[in-house]
């Protein structure tokens, strides 16, 4: 596939370094000759000096050979004017627009993307809001993600000391007396694998526990780990995710208070919240955190703009007896290292970003993508072809490459656990795991058979 991405940030710089690792050609246009020259140090790319939203740069960077048109610069209005010429010089191609402004979100749900020549809007800050209350809605859980409309869950779960499973092996895990689930993977050491029957699970393992909607309480419990729900949120930072995710949060009737230092912006917050404490004040106080009884909270999250203050305050809030803490972190790098300092969430606008361009990237139908925390490894639902090679026979009998794993099943509605005798239909949702290495020949499965011809 041939992409052009618009903006050689923190999203398009780690777009295009996904995306050159998986062979796919890439061309990055960037006004900012620094930006470009850390793309051209750690990845084989194309690069473009040049402004972003001008037709002429658009058409020397090949927007008319582009698949995909990723506008990810830090302009909205960038973003949205290079989106629009690139419907005017490559009709086929696929146009997708990073978008923060409240104004536009707004205006794009009520008439459509369509209405300004985007396929998708991507706002990362929504995406992280939508990820902290996926976790606040299973915080025993460190992340949560939803496949097949909500019907199938992804969970996260950290093994502790006293789980009864540790030292089972998976195969014995699956009982008719218990819950149904399975788990598709494991990260162990700071390392994701694809287990096996015979492997066993191990204390302070993270495993990637898919299940059913409605079995998440029984699975949870099964894991030795407390399905208590939230009650009480306190929010540090009153911007977009910070908002949102106390509105929602409130509706929810969750007792919530949310901390802003800037003085303006609490009277925003009041005027815009309903059900909400807001406060003046300082995150990183202490006096101010011991105060308001923090350490009381079952969820405590620090969204500011200013990550290191986010780690500190999540540090405090741990320190203080807080049952469950998030930070937002700004630098995709830095995510995996935050998150060995036993803060339960670490979420980042930007990676959210590159997960959900990531949708576009895969061969055959796909409805949704996650990745995994190392992006080694990523989660895949997709819609069965009747030309794919998965479809009408035995799973067992398909030839996945070692290292993915049909993990579940979606038909019509009705949501199964995958067995080897499990016979995928076409139409059927699969939730598919897979290790990086693989995913060619994964895509290649999902797309044509030899016998279809």
């Amino acid at each position: 596939m041939q992409v052009l991405i618009i903006g050689a940030g923190e999203v398009g710089f780690h777009t295009a370094l996904r995306l050159s690792r998986e062979g796919h050609r890439v061309v990055v246009l960037d006004r900012d000759p620094e930006q470009l020259r850390k793309v051209n140090e750690r990845m084989d790319v194309n690069t473009l000096l040049g402004p972003g939203a001008s037709p002429r740069m658009l058409v020397e960077a090949g927007v008319a050979q582009s698949d995909l048109v990723v506008a990810v610069t830090d302009s909205d209005e960038v973003n949205l004017t290079a989106c629009r010429f690139a419907k005017l010089l490559a009709r086929s191609a696929t146009r997708v627009a990073r978008v923060r402004s409240q104004d536009y979100l707004e205006f794009l749900e009520q008439e459509g993307s369509k209405a300004l020549d985007v396929d998708t809007v991507i706002n990362p800050e929504r995406e992280v809001a939508g990820q902290i209350l996926q976790f606040i809605s299973v915080p025993a859980a460190s992340s949560v993600a939803d496949f097949a409309e909500g019907r199938v869950k992804l969970l996260s779960l950290r093994v502790p000391a006293t789980s009864p499973l540790v030292g089972r092996k998976l195969m014995e895990l699956r009982t008719p007396s218990g819950p149904d689930f399975l788990v598709a993977a494991i990260e162990r050491g700071g390392r994701v694998v694809i287990p096996r029957g015979a492997d066993a699970i191990h204390y302070d393992d993270l495993a990637y526990v898919v299940v059913r909607h409605e079995e998440i309480e029984p699975v949870v419990r099964a894991f030795g780990l407390h399905a208590e729900p939230v009650r009480s949120l306190v929010v540090v930072g009153g911007g977009a995710i910070g908002r949102l995710v106390a509105q929602e949060a409130a509706a929810r009737g969750i007792k919530v208070r949310i901390i802003e230092r800037n003085e303006e912006r609490c009277h925003q917050l009041v005027d815009r919240l309903r059900g909400v404490l807001v406060l003046h004040g300082d995150g990183t106080d202490m006096s101010l955190l011991e105060e308001e009884n923090i350490g009381a909270a079952d969820v405590f999250a620090a969204v500011t703009d200013d990550e290191e203050d986010n780690v500190l305050i999540a540090l405090l809030g741990k320190k203080m007896g807080v049952k469950r803490t998030i930070s937002r972190v700004a630098h995709l790098g830095y995510v995996p290292l935050v998150s060995t300092l036993g803060l339960d969430l670490v979420v980042s606008p930007r990676f959210a970003a590159v997960g959900a361009i990531l949708r576009y990237l895969r061969r055959g139908k796909v409805l949704n993508v996650a990745a995994l925390r190392d992006e080694g490894a990523e989660v895949i639902e997709v819609e069965a072809q009747a030309t794919s090679a998965l479809v009408g026979r035995p799973l067992a009998e398909v030839k996945l490459p070692s290292g993915a794993l049909v993990a579940a099943l979606d038909r019509g509605g009705v949501v199964d656990i995958p067995s080897g005798a499990t016979v995928v239909q076409p139409g059927d949702r699969l939730v598919i795991f897979l290790l990086r290495p693989v995913l060619a020949k994964v895509e290649k499965l999902l797309t044509v058979s030899l016998d279809y011809f």
